[in-house]
C-alpha cells in the first residue's frame, strides 16, 4: 500500500475504506468489483490504484485496518480490569457486538473473509487465525483469576470450545445460506457460557 493513502484527508479515506467494506462484504472476492467500490467512494479507478497497488492490497489492507477496529473496541481500561474469565469472555463479545451492530458492512466483511475457501486471498487470511490460544490467553488473559478453575480443567480447552461453538454456529447458518440475527448469536453465546462455567468452575464460584 502506497502511504500517500494516509495523507489524504480522513473523510475520502473512509469513503474508500467503507466502500470496500461494502462491496467485498457483499460479493465473494473474485465477485467483487473495483469499478463498484470507486464508484461507491466517489474516486477514480486510478487513483484506487495509486493508493493500492491491486485489489487483493486493497483487500488485505481492509482486513488489517478491520482487525485493528475490533480490537480497539475490546482492549481498553476496563478489559484490563477483569479477573473473571467467563466475564472477561462475555465482555469481548459485548464489545464486538456493539461495533459490528454499528457497522454491518465491517460484519460482513469479516465475516465473508473468515469463511473464504479457494479465493486468490484466502491463503493469506487462513495464516491469520493458525496462531494457538495458548498465545492468546497470555496475551489477553494474563489478569485472570484461574485459581476459579476446577484443577483437572484446562482454561485453553474452554476458549478453543467457545470458538468452536461461535464458528459452528456461524459457519451453519452460511452453510444454509441463511442470515445471521447478531442478537440471536449473542443469546446462544450466554447459554453456551453459563454451560461452560457450570462445568468447569469450582462450586464456591458458581
Amino acid at each position: 500500500m502506497n502511504k500517500k493513502f494516509y495523507e489524504l484527508p480522513e473523510e475520502k479515506q473512509m469513503r474508500i475504506i467503507n466502500a470496500g467494506f461494502e462491496v467485498f462484504g457483499k460479493n465473494e472476492y473474485k465477485k467483487a468489483s473495483t469499478e463498484e467500490i470507486t464508484s461507491r467512494a466517489n474516486i477514480s479507478k486510478g487513483l484506487l490504484f495509486y493508493y493500492f497497488h491491486n485489489k487483493k492490497s486493497l483487500y488485505l489492507f481492509l482486513y488489517s485496518y478491520a482487525e485493528k477496529l475490533v480490537k480497539e473496541s475490546i482492549i481498553n481500561l476496563h478489559f484490563n480490569e477483569i479477573t473473571d474469565f467467563f466475564e472477561l469472555c462475555e465482555y469481548a463479545a459485548l464489545q464486538k457486538y456493539k461495533l459490528l451492530h454499528k457497522s454491518p458492512h465491517i460484519m460482513e466483511f469479516i465475516m465473508r473473509a473468515f469463511y473464504s475457501q479457494r479465493e486468490d486471498v484466502s491463503d493469506d487470511i487462513n495464516k491469520k487465525f493458525q496462531s494457538p490460544t495458548s498465545g492468546f490467553l497470555a496475551e489477553y488473559f494474563s489478569k485472570i483469576d484461574y485459581s476459579k478453575f476446577k484443577p483437572e480443567i484446562n482454561p485453553q480447552d474452554i476458549l478453543q470450545m467457545l470458538i468452536w461453538m461461535t464458528d459452528g454456529y456461524l459457519h451453519e447458518k452460511q452453510r444454509q445460506n441463511t442470515t445471521f440475527v447478531l442478537d440471536e448469536l449473542m443469546d446462544k453465546y450466554g447459554i453456551w457460557s453459563k454451560m461452560l462455567k457450570n462445568i468447569s468452575y469450582k462450586e464456591e464460584y458458581l
